[in-house]
């Protein structure tokens, strides 16, 4: 069963790492089996901070942002989220893209690539707590962290293999089981 993975790009800031952080890792896992991977990026979604006059876990939105957020994330069986460390905290651009649904994101596995001094720990472990609220299944571990990332990216846009922590092949592959046990799961 092919699965499809939304690999969102946490930050927005004009000179941000995370794109090419994205830009590399999609390179490393792109050629996984039963897997189909798409960047979103959400410096080019232009979602406005909360603008829905209703909660979003009612479910009912008014603003077409959002109808198109809603239905981009609805059409994924589970996500990577690429998230700098800002702070010991996760983007802001990315909790809006978070909070701005809700049950989009329902029984669906969410995956972490951090980068920062530390490898963007502290921002995961909150991101955790933030996913698992929205009904999503947060995969703890394994993670994928980069760190110090202002040295660890070459000439080229490739991460030095001295920087990253984690195993991206038993990161996929346990992204890739789990959104398909739940794929199956909300299709009966």
């Amino acid at each position: 069963m092919n699965v499809k993975i939304g690999i969102i790009i946490g930050s927005t800031r004009p000179t941000r790492v995370g794109k090419t952080v994205t830009d590399w890792f999609y390179s490393q896992i792109k050629g996984a089996s039963g897997v189909r991977f798409d960047i979103i990026d959400l410096k080019e979604e232009d979602l406005p901070l909360l603008s829905e006059p209703q909660s979003a876990v009612t479910g009912v939105y008014e603003q077409e942002t959002t109808k198109k957020w809603s239905q981009k994330i609805s059409d994924y069986d589970g996500f990577i989220f690429v998230t700098s460390e800002y702070n010991h905290g996760y983007p802001a651009p990315l909790k809006n893209a978070i909070d701005t649904l809700f049950h989009e994101w329902g029984k669906k596995p969410v995956a972490f690539v951090g980068y920062g001094g530390l490898g963007g720990g502290r921002a995961i472990e909150q991101l955790i707590t933030v996913v698992a609220r929205t009904g999503a299944v947060p995969l703890a571990a394994p993670t994928i962290n980069i760190t110090n990332v202002w040295s660890a990216i070459d000439e080229s846009g490739n991460v030095r293999p001295d920087h990253v922590m984690g195993d991206k092949d038993k990161f996929v592959e346990n992204l890739v089981w789990w959104a398909q046990i739940l794929k199956t799961a909300r299709q009966n």
